[in-house]
């Protein structure tokens, strides 16, 4: 069982790993159970894939995406205590794959993306409008590879963010006091 602050890898190469985080107000892990859940809902797509993980707090979502085969994984998180545990873990696993960029989300996604993600993690904190905004301009800065697919987590009260048109939402569920939903970018 894990511990506060402490999460684990489901499955794939390091299944089973526990990766610490500190204690950080307002850090909310993605819960086991639902991480499960997103990844059963897009079984291949993370093999390979190019992933970004904005608000990457314990970086659960991307150690797990690079855990099962993901090409490159990028964490973007601002507070450093955490930037510095997610350095600590991914020199733990050895995953040459993922970069961590201490920035904020807004003026990271302000910049060129260089080549577009095939999977992108937005779980902002709640309560603080993030969602929309990022959305925006994850499809208007070419963030998105065609066929992209976008996670969003929020609070349940936001029962099916505003997302940009073109965007279809393809899962959702609520999970205790989570909402998670699953786009594919069309086009």
């Amino acid at each position: 069982m894990a511990t506060k602050n402490e999460v684990r890898i489901i499955a794939g190469r390091w299944r089973g790993r526990r990766l610490h985080f500190p204690p950080v107000s307002g850090l909310r892990p993605t819960p086991g159970v639902v991480r499960e859940t997103l990844f059963n809902w897009l079984q291949a797509e993370a093999g390979d894939s190019r992933c970004l993980d904005l608000f990457a707090g314990s970086g659960a979502l991307g150690f797990e995406a690079a855990s099962r085969g993901a090409a490159r994984v990028v964490e973007v998180e601002a507070h450093a205590k955490v930037v510095r545990a997610l350095k600590r873990n991914i020199a733990m696993l050895e995953a040459l794959q993922m970069e961590v960029v201490a920035a904020d989300v807004k003026r990271f996604l302000r910049q060129s993306p260089g080549e577009p993600f095939d999977l992108v993690f937005l779980d902002p904190p709640f309560g603080e409008g993030w969602v929309g905004p990022c959305c925006e301009a994850l499809e208007s800065d070419d963030w998105l590879a065609p066929g992209a697919r976008i996670y969003v987590e929020a609070e349940r009260d936001m029962r099916c963010p505003t997302v940009p048109g073109g965007w279809e939402r393809i899962r959702h569920k609520q999970v205790g006091d989570v909402g998670c939903h699953l786009y594919r970018r069309l086009g």
